[in-house]
C-alpha cells in the first residue's frame, strides 16, 4: 500500500509510477473518492460532537427535536461512509509500489538490462546434454512417474539428487548464519488477508493455489509467510536489519506459462527454496538490497556456476517491488541463461499493509522490506548437472558441497 499523503500531495508521481509498471488505474477517481470520504468523516465527527454536547444538559423541546435530527442524519451518513471507505480501500490496494529511479524503464522482460556476466562457462570436448537426459540416465529425477501420480509439472528427486538438495541447504544456512540471518521453517499456508497484504492478490492472483474449504493460500515463496510474521508489531531500531533465512516448499500454478518448459523440473507446481528476508530501516533498504545481491553472488561463486546479473525494468517488477535484480545461470545443455534468483526492494509497500513499524525514540514509522532467493533448489540442481556433467554421463559434485554429500561424483 502506498502512503496516502504521498498520493494526495504528489499524484503525478503515483500516476507515472503506475504507468511505468504498465498498470492502468484512475488516480484522479481515487482522489475524488478520498475527498468524498474525508468530507463524510468530518460530517460524522461534527454530528457526534453536537450530539454529545446536547446530551450533557437538560434539553428543551427544540433541542430534543434537534437531537433526533442529528441521530437520523448520523444513521444516514454512517452506511454511506462505510460504503465509500470500502470502495476507497479496494482502489488503494490496486495502486502498485512506484519504481525507484534505479529501475530502468521498459515494458517487459525484453527490456531488462544485463549489468554484468560473471564466472567461466565450462568448455566441453563433447556436446553437452540437457539436465533431464543426464538425470534420467542416472535415475535421480523421475518426471514420468510424477506425472502418473500428480500430473504435469511435478517431479521426483531420487538418490543423489536428494543428497544434493540437503547439501545445498546445509551450505546455504551455514553461509547465511555468518550474515546474521535467523534460520526458519515457516508455514506453507497463510490466511487470505496476509497474502493480500504482501501484494500478490490484486494482480497475479491466478498464480496462487487456494484451498476453498479452509480458506488458506499455499505460498509461492516463503517471503509471503515471513513478511506477515511481524504484522501489527513495532520492531526496535537496534534490532534492524532483522534478517530471516527461510526454507520451505513453494507452490505455483504457472498459469501464464502454458507450453513453456513442460518437461523436467525447471518450471513446476511444487519446489523447495531458501529465501532471504529483511525488515530494515527506510534509509538502509537500498543498501540492504545490494547486500542481498552480493550474498547471492557469493553463493553462486562458492559453487563456481557462471551467471549474469540483470536490473529488472519497471514493466517487469510486479506490484510490491520498487527495484529488483535477477540472476540468470548459464545452462550449457540448453545453451542459454535461465533465471535462478531474484531480489527485490519493496520499500514500505508491504509494511504499510501489514502495519509493521520501527521505533526511534518516541517516533514510529513503517519499516522497509527486502527479499531475495538464496537458492531455488531445483533450478540450482539443474545448473549443477549441466555445468558439472562429464562425457561418460556422470556429474561432478562442486567442491564446496562434497563435505555434506560425501561424494565426488554422481554415477
Amino acid at each position: 500500500m502506498i502512503d496516502i499523503e504521498l498520493l494526495r500531495q504528489h499524484p503525478e508521481e503515483i500516476k507515472q509510477g503506475a504507468k511505468k509498471k504498465g498498470v492502468d488505474i484512475d488516480i484522479d477517481q481515487i482522489l475524488k473518492i478520498d475527498k468524498q470520504r474525508r468530507e463524510l468523516i468530518q460530517e460524522v465527527e461534527e454530528l457526534k460532537a453536537k450530539k454529545n454536547k446536547i446530551s450533557k444538559k437538560q434539553l428543551t423541546e427544540e433541542e430534543i427535536q434537534e437531537a433526533k435530527k442529528i441521530k437520523e442524519r448520523i444513521k444516514e451518513v454512517e452506511p454511506e461512509l462505510e460504503k465509500i471507505e470500502e470502495q476507497f480501500n479496494k482502489m488503494l490496494l490496486l495502486i502498485p509500489n512506484p519504481p525507484l529511479k534505479t529501475a530502468p524503464e521498459g515494458k517487459d522482460e525484453e527490456d531488462n538490462k544485463v549489468i554484468r556476466e560473471e564466472g567461466k562457462k565450462p568448455k566441453f570436448k563433447f556436446k553437452p546434454k540437457d539436465y533431464l537426459t543426464i538425470a534420467e540416465n542416472l535415475d535421480i529425477i523421475d518426471t514420468k512417474r510424477a506425472a502418473k501420480v500428480s500430473g504435469s509439472r511435478f517431479g521426483y528427486l531420487k538418490g543423489a539428487a536428494v543428497l544434493l538438495e540437503i547439501a545445498l541447504i546445509q551450505l546455504t544456512m551455514e553461509e547465511l548464519r555468518k550474515e546474521n540471518f535467523i534460520p526458519i521453517i515457516p508455514p506453507a499456508m497463510i490466511r487470505p488477508e496476509m497474502m493480500q497484504a504482501m501484494g500478490y492478490v490484486e494482480r497475479g492472483g491466478d498464480e496462487i493455489y487456494h484451498t476453498a474449504k479452509d480458506d488458506l493460500y499455499l505460498i509461492g515463496t516463503s517471503e509471503q509467510s515471513i513478511g506477515p510474521m511481524h504484522a501489527n508489531e513495532t520492531i526496535e531500531e537496534k534490532e534492524m536489519p532483522k534478517r530471516y533465512a527461510a526454507f520451505s516448499p513453494c507452490f505455483r500454478r504457472e498459469a501464464g506459462s502454458y507450453g513453456k518448459d513442460t518437461k523436467g523440473i525447471l518450471r513446476v507446481h511444487q519446489f523447495d527454496k531458501i529465501e532471504m528476508f529483511s525488515f530494515c530501516m527506510p534509509t538502509e533498504s537500498e543498501t540492504e538490497h545490494k547486500e542481498f545481491l552480493k550474498i547471492q553472488e557469493r553463493l553462486m561463486n562458492l559453487l563456481k556456476l557462471p551467471y549474469r546479473v540483470l536490473n529488472i525494468c519497471t514493466g517487469d517488477l510486479g506490484d510490491p517491488a520498487a527495484a529488483k535484480f535477477d540472476i540468470e545461470t548459464w545452462m550449457p545443455g540448453q545453451k542459454e541463461y535461465r533465471e535462478t534468483h531474484s531480489t527485490s526492494n519493496c520499500t514500505d509497500f508491504q509494511a504499510r499493509r501489514l502495519n509493521i513499524k520501527y521505533k526511534r525514540g518516541d517516533k514510529q514509522n513503517f519499516v522497509h522490506t527486502v527479499n531475495g532467493t538464496a537458492f531455488a533448489i531445483g533450478r540450482i540442481i539443474i545448473s549443477i548437472i549441466e555445468n558439472y556433467q562429464k562425457e561418460n554421463g556422470t556429474i561432478e559434485i562442486p567442491k564446496k558441497l562434497r563435505k555434506y554429500i560425501n561424494l565426488k561424483e554422481i554415477k
